[in-house]
């Protein structure tokens, strides 16, 4: 009775390794193994053994739509302990609440989906809801180093603020430790960025029993490093919200009631660990507390100026990402932000000659430039002047090639898939080399917020000297895309 479903081609990874970048067409291993809702509960367990697998997806034979999930839990709870009729059908004991996810989705959404709802598997179907596969926690787990599914369920699991707390200390020692073992950029900083994303939804959580919210639809939405899934380990918070107003609604009192609420858990996840925003840039502000109208406002104001405020503004909300609630939302915004970007060159042309400002410091003669700050002689700023110009550049390739990542990696593998890229792989290098030092430096000196990512190149050795030059050459190397690309 079981019907193995064809799911067509099966993505990689275009450095051929999954990551936690990687969308789940490139994560998912086999074709599933499917039974009908008519197959009788001893078939479906029959099926299960011999296919040597934990679950039973329930599907239509006809139009491939999942219907359901049979678990060993279901097994347990609605046929063992029941004395259920082995010849019923399965389609009376399964789970029928699914929770799926898109192909396109990223590894990362489904650890974060996982760990949420304390699930050890989640289904991938496509936009007509056909099963396309399962991706399971060990698939995962595979792709992140440490003890990730430990701490997850103690994040999951935590009912106070001291928890989370000592959860986010744990996080950051982790990550250490990974560091010094020798872990890339990558694995790290999505380490670091799911952990800190379980926190902070947890934080909603625990917040959201407090308040009698407006029952309208709404999402916190992540910005900035966190938005991009490239949170080091000196972070701060930036983040944002936004609700549906309904045809007799009123935004101005949905808003107010929604920033008592927003500016908790701005709050309590200071209280945890991450730092309130000096340029109050959080969802507790009412200027970043906005319904899906006045968003859209906001950006088509900042693509309609010219002013810095606005260019800078761009860089920071255009990175966002969906984190807690209604997703619907931010994907529609997210949608209407790339079709408005691509109808406005002019725009995008602005922003490309400010990320041109940001030169990387190589000099003329010398390896290295340097600026004049007195308090750090010497060094340089591997944010500003290092990993800056690779985001920019991607932020903007990206937003004028209808990329959806929000990730540097991300847009800048979908960059490359729209146009001729043919330093993809090397720039990807030299980005996660510039992160990598970044986190070295500031694992070397704690607590040092303005020195965090300075670093004097003659305190590296020669071959990590000679590695970051490069980066810099490959970081003007795409530069030198954005100018050809609008005439720079």
């Amino acid at each position: 009775m079981p019907n193995s479903m064809n799911t067509g081609h099966i993505a990689v990874a275009d450095d051929g390794h999954p990551s936690l970048y990687s969308p789940l067409s490139a994560i998912i291993r086999r074709k599933p193994v499917t039974v009908p809702p008519a197959a009788t509960v001893l078939e479906t367990l029959q099926a299960m053994d011999q296919g040597r697998i934990g679950s039973m997806i329930v599907a239509d034979p006809e139009s491939g739509v999942a219907l359901g999930i049979f678990t060993l839990r279901d097994l347990v709870r609605r046929v063992a302990l029941k004395d259920c009729d082995l010849q019923q059908p399965i389609a009376q004991v399964m789970t029928s609440r699914l929770v799926t996810l898109k192909p396109h989705d990223s590894a990362h959404h489904a650890a974060l989906t996982m760990a949420r709802h304390g699930m050890h598997h989640v289904l991938v179907v496509d936009e007509q809801g056909r099963l396309a596969g399962v991706v399971s926690q060990s698939d995962l787990f595979t792709l992140q180093r440490g003890g990730l599914q430990d701490i997850s369920s103690t994040i999951r699991t935590a009912t106070n603020i001291p928890a989370l707390r000592a959860a986010t200390e744990e996080t950051r020692r982790m990550a250490t430790q990974m560091l010094i073992q020798g872990s890339g950029s990558e694995s790290l900083m999505h380490f670091i960025s799911t952990l800190n994303d379980l926190v902070a939804m947890r934080v909603l959580d625990l917040t959201r029993a407090d308040f009698d919210l407006p029952e309208v639809k709404w999402c916190w939405i992540a910005l900035g490093s966190e938005g991009r899934m490239e949170q080091t380990l000196s972070t701060d918070q930036d983040n944002g919200l936004i609700f549906e107003v309904p045809s007799d609604g009123d935004a101005e009192a949905i808003r107010l009631a929604f920033l008592p609420f927003a500016q908790e858990v701005n709050r309590r996840l200071d209280a945890c660990g991450f730092p309130l925003c000096k340029g109050n840039i959080m969802a507790g502000n009412p200027e970043w507390c906005l319904s899906e109208q006045e968003w859209r406002h906001k950006f088509s104001d900042w693509m309609n100026e010219s002013r810095p405020q606005a260019l800078l503004n761009a860089s920071i909300f255009f990175d966002f990402r969906p984190l807690y609630g209604e997703e619907r939302l931010v994907q529609g915004l997210r949608l209407w932000l790339l079709d408005a970007a691509q109808s406005n060159p002019v725009f995008l042309r602005q922003m490309a000659a400010v990320a041109l400002q940001c030169a990387p410091p190589l000099g003329l003669i010398r390896d290295f430039t340097f600026d004049n700050s007195k308090d750090y002689p010497h060094t340089i700023e591997l944010k500003m002047y290092g990993s800056r110009p690779f985001v920019d550049a991607a932020r903007i390739l990206s937003l004028a090639h209808g990329v959806h990542g929000t990730s540097t990696v991300q847009r800048l593998r979908g960059v490359a898939e729209a146009s001729h890229f043919p330093d993809l792989d090397a720039a990807l290098e030299g980005f996660h080399f510039i992160q990598l030092l970044r986190l070295r430096h500031q694992n070397e000196l704690p607590g040092d917020d303005a020195g965090a990512n300075r670093v004097n190149p003659n305190d590296l050795n020669e071959l990590d000297r000679h590695i970051l030059k490069e980066s810099f050459k490959l970081a003007k190397r795409l530069q030198q895309k954005l100018q050809l690309e609008y005439r720079l």
